[in-house]
């Protein structure tokens, strides 16, 4: 008897309109952009240049594809604000911290313990892109003090590395720090919540009234209309 969501919109709005949306039976964000984008150049015959969104969205599969299309990415990924704190920085424990040795290939622990390479592991998103997780081992954990707070693990401490991953977090941080970064981060709520927080609050819609993705689609679409007309009307 619980109501459970069927369906995902999605929406990208310009000056608090929403300029085009596309709705997904995928529970998760992330695995939405690449489609939502795609439907929206194809609709619109354009491409936008600049992408801000939350760090739902932050993936390596997501971040490729903007760079391939030339888009400039302002797109926050799930540990961005927590890399900002000095508590973050500052912990010994953290494996961001650790020394990298890029000639034997292997990481240095606050103790002084190396993690070697052991094997590459490779992952399939549903959208079928491939990414490669490099996994280190340490070489004895055993007698470390720090142990039961540096790893749950019976043996010793494993890390997986995505080394194309991290070059575009830190492009990606790049970018949300400058000046132009702030700037937008700061408009992203003004823009695409107040289009949702219309419809669904002031307007109480919450509940699709049809079935089925494309009369779902429809649905969305008149409202989308409603909404920038209400906008337009307000200006």
């Amino acid at each position: 008897g619980q109501l459970k969501p069927g369906y995902n919109v999605q929406i990208g709005t310009e000056n608090q309109f929403i300029v085009g949306f596309s709705i997904h039976q995928n529970r998760t964000d992330t695995g939405c952009l690449i489609p939502h984008l795609e439907h929206f150049q194809k609709m619109s015959g354009r491409k936008p240049k600049n992408i801000i969104a939350d760090a739902g969205y932050g993936s390596e599969e997501n971040y490729e594809y903007i760079e391939s299309k030339q888009i400039e990415a302002y797109v926050k990924y799930n540990e961005f604000y927590r890399e900002q704190k000095r508590k973050f920085k500052k912990n010994p424990l953290n494996a961001k911290n650790w020394k990298y040795d890029e000639k034997a290939d292997e990481f240095i622990c606050c103790r002084g313990k190396h993690l070697k390479y052991i094997f590459t592991r490779q992952r399939k998103s549903d959208l079928g892109y491939i990414s490669q997780r490099r996994v280190y081992e340490c070489e004895d954990c055993s007698n470390c003090p720090l142990k039961s707070k540096c790893t749950r693990s019976i043996g010793n401490r494993r890390m997986e590395v995505g080394l194309r991953l991290n070059m575009l977090k830190e492009k990606a941080t790049q970018n949300l720090l400058s000046d132009k970064g702030k700037k937008l981060r700061s408009q992203r709520a003004i823009e695409v919540e107040t289009a949702f927080g219309m419809i669904k609050h002031n307007w109480s819609f919450r509940r699709f009234m049809l079935r089925g993705i494309d009369k779902v689609k429809t649905e969305w679409g008149l409202l989308s209309i409603a909404h920038n007309l209400a906008k337009l009307a307000t200006n």
